[in-house]
C-alpha cells in the first residue's frame, strides 16, 4: 500500500512539473505588447453638405425636375418647357458648341445655378406670368437652334448639379475674358451687397496664344458728348469736362471710377451706360482725352466676375474636369445635384 501511494505521488508529482514547464513555455512564446501602441486615428467624418431646397414655384414633391415658363423674347411668348432643355439652350447661346467638353459642362452647371438662384431671389421674370426670359439684360442669353450633341451631353453628363455655398444657390456670375485676372462683385458690377466670401480675385488663364485677340485687348473712342450723356445715366451728371483718367482701382488693378475732371464716375456703371461691347471691360491700360473724343484701351471682355469662358476653355485643354474649374473660380463651394 505504501509503494502503490509513493507510485501515485510521483505520478502527480510528475503531472504537475509537466504542465508547470508548459505554462512556462506558452508565456516564453506570447508577443509582448509594444512599448509605445500607436493609437488608431478616427477616420474624419465627411463633409455634411447642405442642400437649398428647390424655389418655392418647383416645390412638387419629389426629386423631379422642374418645369420652367420661358419668355422668349425673339417670340414675344412664354413657353413651358423641361429645366433642362432652357439649360441646353442657354450653353447654346453662351458659349460655343466646339468648345472642350469640360468647359462646356462647367457652363452648363453655371446655367442651372443662374437660374435657380435668380427664382429663389426674385421669384418670378419680369415678363408676365414666366419664371425666367431670354433677355440678356434680366438672365442669360438663349439659342436652341445652336443645341448640338456636344452641348445635349454636357447637360445630361450635369443633370441637375447646382454650386451652392452655406446651404443656398451661389451667385452664378460669368464673363468672356477676365484679362489675367478675375474682378471682385465691386469692381466688375458696382455691386453694393455684402459680397460674397466665395467669389475672390483669381488668376485666371485666358490670355494665351489660343486665345481670340479682341478677347484678350480692345481699344476704342468715344465722342465727348457721348460720354457725358453716359455719366449722367450712371448718375453722375456733369457739363463739361477737360480731362479724364483713372479714379480709384479695385484689389484686381481694375478701374472702380473715372475722373472727369474732379467728379469721380463708377467704371461699371459708366460701361454699362457706353456699351459694353466696346467698352469691353473696366481693366484699363489708357484713357484719354484727344480732339473731344475719349480713347480708352483695356484687356478682357466683359466685367470679370466669377467663371471666366475663356479660362474655363483653356483650363479644359489642359486636362481639368468642370468640378475643377467650379472650384478654381468659386471657392470653397459645393456642386450638388438636385434632381435625378
Amino acid at each position: 500500500m505504501v509503494r502503490k501511494r509513493n507510485r501515485r505521488a510521483r505520478f502527480f508529482l510528475l503531472v504537475l512539473m509537466v504542465s508547470l514547464l508548459t505554462v512556462s513555455c506558452t508565456a516564453k512564446r506570447r508577443p509582448k505588447s509594444p512599448a509605445n501602441p500607436k493609437k488608431q486615428v478616427p477616420k474624419q467624418a465627411e463633409k455634411q453638405v447642405k442642400k437649398p431646397r428647390l424655389p418655392r414655384a418647383f416645390r412638387t414633391g419629389g426629386n423631379k425636375e422642374p418645369r420652367l415658363k420661358v419668355y422668349i423674347v425673339q417670340d414675344k411668348e412664354v413657353q413651358e418647357m423641361p429645366f433642362e432643355d432652357y439649360v441646353a439652350g442657354v450653353v447654346a447661346g453662351e458659349m460655343k458648341n466646339d468648345w472642350p467638353e469640360e468647359s462646356i459642362k462647367a457652363q452648363a452647371i453655371i446655367a442651372r445655378t443662374f437660374v435657380l438662384q435668380f427664382i429663389d431671389e426674385k421669384g418670378k421674370s419680369r415678363y408676365g406670368n414666366a419664371h425666367i426670359s431670354t433677355d440678356v439684360e434680366e438672365a442669360q442669353a438663349w439659342n436652341a437652334e445652336e443645341v448640338n450633341d456636344r452641348v445635349r451631353k454636357a447637360v445630361r453628363d450635369t443633370r441637375g448639379q447646382v454650386i451652392v455655398y452655406d446651404g443656398k444657390f451661389a451667385r452664378a456670375w460669368f464673363h468672356s475674358n477676365a484679362g489675367g485676372r478675375t474682378a471682385t462683385p465691386m469692381e466688375g458690377l458696382n455691386y453694393e451687397e455684402k459680397e460674397p466670401p466665395y467669389i475672390r480675385v483669381v488668376d485666371s488663364p485666358d490670355m494665351g496664344d489660343k486665345v481670340e485677340a479682341d478677347a484678350k485687348s480692345w481699344s476704342a473712342k468715344f465722342p465727348k458728348a457721348e460720354v457725358l450723356a453716359a455719366a449722367k445715366e450712371a448718375g453722375k451728371p456733369v457739363r463739361d469736362f477737360s480731362s479724364i483718367s483713372i479714379g480709384k482701382k479695385g484689389p484686381s488693378g481694375r478701374a472702380v471710377t473715372i475722373k472727369l475732371d474732379h467728379t469721380e464716375v463708377s467704371a461699371p456703371e459708366l460701361r454699362r451706360a457706353l456699351d459694353p461691347t466696346k467698352m469691353r471691360s473696366n481693366l484699363l491700360d489708357r484713357v484719354a482725352l484727344e480732339d473731344d473724343q475719349v480713347v480708352m484701351s483695356g484687356k478682357g471682355f466683359g466685367h470679370g466676375v466669377g467663371m471666366s469662358q475663356w479660362g474655363a476653355r483653356t483650363m479644359a485643354e489642359q486636362g481639368k474636369s468642370a468640378q475643377d474649374i467650379i472650384n478654381h473660380y468659386f471657392r470653397d463651394v459645393d456642386v450638388v445635384k438636385m434632381w435625378k
